[in-house]
């Protein structure tokens, strides 16, 4: 129904779990799956892998470099002469963004917590705006977001985090209306939001180390109606759907992967 089969998709933040589980999903639909980020050793190896179920290649690139973007676009668009979808998983988060168990607002990093709102806005607003183009141009394409649950809901502790994927859900629905207001029906761009997936940069806020739940993580799933944590593969249907055809009407939505979390009041 997802029909992906020879589509041409740029993923950042492919190195991750989240973004390398997409990357694989995409190749075993046999689209062109093209990753950047800035560890070659991790792309390489990642796409080792997704070389076995499609076509695929890796580009070294910061995403906060437009430059360095423009002309991985360039040779993209010289090979495979258009980007169908973009996806854009690049995130993150840096200790001094957070307030720590024994510290308060007052305490946080301004420097990392600037570092984070560029990671996760301009990291996704600069890839938009140069990928973007060349779906303007063509007059097709889908761009995908992640959003994150601590946009709509107060997700305590992570104040960097939230403030910077409140600012970039903004911006996708801005670009949203934009590119149909003055380019037409034929670029669209979505975001999901993913509910509590267990990943590198969150593992010790929610797991302990013999593996039971810490408190924050028992706060998680005692909010979550379907009780446990998001496996990564479980993201990949709702990206699929948003890259496919089957979506040619939606653009500006932001959709929810999270087990009923944002749906429950906690009653």
């Amino acid at each position: 129904m997802f029909e992906l089969n020879d589509r041409v998709i740029v993923l950042t933040g492919s190195t991750g779990v989240l973004g390398g589980s997409i990357a694989k999903s995409l190749a075993k639909e046999k689209s062109i799956v093209i990753v950047l980020g800035r560890n070659e050793a991790l792309l390489k190896s990642l796409t080792l892998e997704l070389n076995v179920f499609s076509e695929s290649n890796y580009f070294v690139v910061d995403v906060l470099s437009k430059e360095a973007l423009i002309k991985v676009k360039e040779k993209i668009i010289q090979k495979w002469g258009r980007v169908d979808a973009l996806i854009n998983a690049v995130g993150g988060n840096l200790p001094g963004a957070v307030v720590g168990e024994d510290q308060s607002l007052f305490d946080l990093a301004e420097d990392d917590f600037d570092e984070v709102v560029d990671l996760n806005l301009k990291g996704t607003l600069l890839p938009s705006l140069v990928f973007g183009e060349v779906m303007k141009d063509q007059g097709k394409g889908s761009i995908v977001n992640y959003s994150s649950m601590a946009v709509d809901r107060t997700i305590t502790r992570v104040a960097g985090y939230s403030a910077s994927k409140a600012a970039m859900e903004n911006f996708t629905r801005w670009m949203a209306v934009e590119m149909a207001l003055r380019y037409g029906d034929g670029v669209r761009v979505n975001a999901i939001a993913p509910g509590f997936f267990i990943g590198k940069q969150n593992k010790k806020l929610l797991l302990n180390e013999d593996g039971s739940l810490t408190e924050r993580g028992e706060k998680i799933i005692r909010n979550t109606p379907m009780k446990r944590f998001g496996k990564a593969e479980e993201l990949s249907g709702a990206i699929h759907f948003l890259c496919s055809d089957s979506a040619r009407f939606i653009t500006g939505i932001v959709l929810p992967v999270d087990g009923g979390f944002s749906a429950y009041s906690g009653v």
